[in-house]
């Protein structure tokens, strides 16, 4: 294995770490203590603890280790092992966290803050998780196997169990509940694509200029990028241009735009937003 790929798989597994470690603090700590009931299997341990007693952090480490074994069973090599790291990582994370540091009652007198923070905090670590090609377990489990063995709309069925978890806190645990589990549901939903995308980012340039050498090296040599270039032709001065396509971060985008601009200062320059870029130094081949 190359020092570079034992990088980079160091690199996604300390992020996976960082991201179960912060759905543990989202749920046990925001989440439980305010009976917030989002969906998936955290949901349906928060309703299980109002319905039995117990805790949810008992009642979601319980159902986790269930559909990890059904997964395992039913799914076969198509588990993926990082999925198996965060859901392991968190299960166990949310059942010995509640020995380490009880917490009996919500941490303030504020729940819309502390709603804020459970659905901000949950949203950033699913995004971060699904980006890494990976499950957090739950309810995403289920929806594997559907997928492997029926015709049934994935997305569809894991909207309607979510609604269902929603709806169900009303009764359980009266309209105020409801309605701050109805918000981190809809506020959830809505936020996590966007978070994904900001993950992804990257700046597409379209460069039109009569010296591209020294630009193709500095994207060659400096960003470690490569490039398309084709050649056209000025539609009024009819003079030979070269046309440049190429694709950096964010943080690369500042510089190679500042460095065209002192290479060339006739050039034009297009940049675009791009959240999905699919290829060799960026998310992998199809």
């Amino acid at each position: 294995m190359k020092g570079q790929d034992k990088g980079g798989i160091i690199k996604e597994y300390g992020l996976l770490t960082l991201a179960a470690i912060g759905y543990v603090i989202s749920d046990y700590f925001f989440k439980f203590p305010n009976y917030f009931s989002f969906g998936g299997v955290t949901g349906i341990a928060v309703l299980f603890s109002g319905l039995f007693g117990g805790t949810a952090s008992t009642y979601s480490f319980v159902m986790n280790i269930i559909l990890l074994i059904m997964g395992f069973l039913v799914l076969g090599k198509g588990f993926g092992i990082k999925s198996v790291y965060v859901i392991l990582l968190y299960s166990f994370g949310i059942e010995m966290v509640q020995y380490i540091f009880p917490v009996k009652e919500p941490l303030t007198n504020q729940p819309v803050l502390e709603l804020l923070f459970s659905f901000i905090l949950a949203t950033v670590c699913s995004a971060l998780v699904f980006n890494l090609n990976a499950s957090s377990g739950g309810t995403d489990i289920i929806a594997l196997v559907l997928k492997k063995y029926t015709n049934v709309s994935i997305g569809k069925a894991l909207m309607i169990t979510d609604c269902c978890v929603v709806i169900a806190s009303f009764f359980i645990y009266g309209v105020s509940i409801g309605l701050f589990s109805l918000a981190g549901f809809l506020a959830k939903t809505c936020f996590i694509d966007t978070v994904i995308e900001s993950m992804n980012l990257c700046k597409y340039f379209t460069i039109i200029s009569t010296n591209p050498e020294p630009i193709c090296d500095y994207i060659h040599e400096k960003l470690n990028h490569s490039a398309t270039v084709y050649h056209a032709e000025g539609s009024y001065s009819h003079k030979d241009k070269t046309v440049i396509l190429t694709v950096v971060n964010r943080n690369q985008a500042i510089k190679l735009r500042d460095f065209v601009r002192r290479i060339d200062d006739q050039s034009f320059m297009m940049i675009t937003n791009s959240s999905e870029i699919i290829g060799k130094g960026f998310r992998g081949k199809i």
